[in-house]
């Protein structure tokens, strides 16, 4: 005796069918990452890298050299894959897999608390530049008492914008944690959206 399957059947088929190509997907998922792959081509979510050790005095990463830093990364448990020397490793979630690059700033002792204060307080003799490493205009601005304001006004601007920095070309220091400027630039890369005509 054949009967015709009612809703509630097929909504039952359904379900059990797409149970069971969600199970391939899952299982090739896996099967395709942990195949003996470099443990640095492993996609996000495979890893956990670890946050940068910041240090009190630069408020950058201890290890950051040439604008960026090394962070150890530990593979998910039950990932297997190469590690640097060539030999599969199956991880258990906490040992390192390998390190990863992070962005820093290269500073070199100069504070961006100390140059807006001098040049906010002490801009009109010139205390800003020569804290900065600008002797010239130091003095310029000294002997001018600040360009008759103006110049003061204008030094503050671009020092509280970080337009001007350091004379040897580093970073200030900043609070890791602290309100930081980024400059945005815009590239061949960079996506311009199209104005609709009226």
């Amino acid at each position: 005796m054949s009967r015709c399957l009612d809703s509630g059947s097929w909504a039952i088929l359904l379900f059990f069918f797409s149970c069971l190509s969600f199970r391939r997907t899952i299982v090739a998922a896996t099967t395709e990452a942990t195949e003996a792959g470099s443990c640095h081509n492993l996609r996000l979510g495979q890893y956990l890298c670890q946050d940068a050790k910041i240090d009190d005095v630069t408020q950058e990463a201890e290890n950051c050299r040439d604008a960026s830093a090394r962070v150890e990364c530990l593979p998910a448990p039950n990932v297997t894959c190469r590690l640097s020397n060539g030999t599969e490793f199956r991880f258990s979630g906490k040992e390192v897999g390998f390190h990863k690059s992070i962005p820093c700033r290269n500073v070199s002792g100069y504070s961006y608390k100390v140059a807006v204060a001098l040049s906010l307080f002490l801009g009109w003799l010139g205390a800003d530049r020569f804290y900065l490493g600008y002797p010239a205009l130091g003095v310029l601005k000294f002997c001018t008492v600040g360009f008759c304001g103006i110049g003061t006004l204008v030094d503050f601007i671009l020092i509280a914008m970080q337009t001007v920095g350091p004379s040897d070309g580093s970073d200030y220091i900043v609070d890791y944690y602290g309100a930081r400027l980024n400059r945005l630039s815009i590239g061949e890369h960079t996506y311009r959206k199209p104005h609709l005509a009226l």
